[in-house]
């Protein structure tokens, strides 16, 4: 182990992982009102009524898969039935069909984002970063899914996945991930890469949930009427229709 391999996959994952829990804490103590998706959908519904469904379910499909790929050590997935065959499938099939979905709706929102004028307007320096490094996330892991699958021969689950739990469990196998292919390592580190970002980006707004619609009170609505007070307005003063 060379000291730029220990700093690319345990120093530099650390650093990312500390900046992401601290950068969320500082965020939501000092920037409450910027805790928002800084939603445009006022200026443009007919792009983002299409890319928004395709890329939040993609993603969420994709973030699936990453938790039974990564997360979930390959013994126990061969414990309850699922061959290694099965899982190869599944894999490629619903890996390469959410990561499409995914990339499809990132492409539709980001044309939208670029073309109309209000919703570019309002789009940040911070923004622009975080969508180059959401993209390259994406594009990196859509190719890792379809190259390492379907024509390369290497178990990611037997290097990426146990180095990926180790950081977590304080068990380090940086040797893992020099042995990984390229594709592996970049992706590995842009991804940590933008979970550094992520507490100074839109993307905050994925911890947020509408819990308060539960308890809030109702809205009180008052109907129009004639008069605007108590008694009838003196003459000369009635309301222009």
């Amino acid at each position: 182990m060379s000291t730029v391999d220990t700093l690319l996959w345990v120093v530099f994952p650390y650093v990312c992982l500390a900046i992401f829990v601290l950068g969320h804490l500082w965020r939501y103590r000092y920037d409450k009102f910027g805790w928002t998706t800084r939603s445009s959908q006022l200026y443009e519904k007919r792009l983002l009524r299409l890319g928004s469904p395709l890329f939040h379910f993609g993603i969420l499909f994709v973030l699936g898969g990453h938790v039974m790929g990564l997360g979930i050590p390959k013994s126990w997935t061969e414990a309850v039935g699922i061959s290694e065959g099965l899982y190869h499938f599944m894999a490629v099939s619903i890996g390469t069909i959410a990561g499409f979905c995914t990339v499809v709706g990132m492409a539709i929102l980001i044309y939208r984002r670029r073309t109309v004028g209000p919703v570019f307007s309002a789009t940040t320096k911070m923004d622009k970063t975080m969508y180059v490094f959401l993209a390259a996330v994406i594009l990196l892991g859509l190719a890792n899914t379809v190259v390492a699958n379907i024509f390369g021969h290497y178990d990611y689950r037997e290097g990426v996945s146990i180095w990926f739990r180790g950081i977590f469990r304080f068990s380090l196998h940086p040797e893992l991930m020099t042995e990984a292919p390229i594709t592996f390592q970049l992706h590995g580190l842009v991804a940590f890469a933008l979970f550094a970002l992520w507490p100074f980006t839109r993307l905050v707004h994925v911890f947020s949930a509408p819990l308060g619609y539960f308890t809030r009170p109702y809205i009180v609505y008052r109907s129009r009427q004639d008069r605007l007070g108590q008694t009838a307005p003196k003459r000369g003063w009635e309301r222009v229709r």
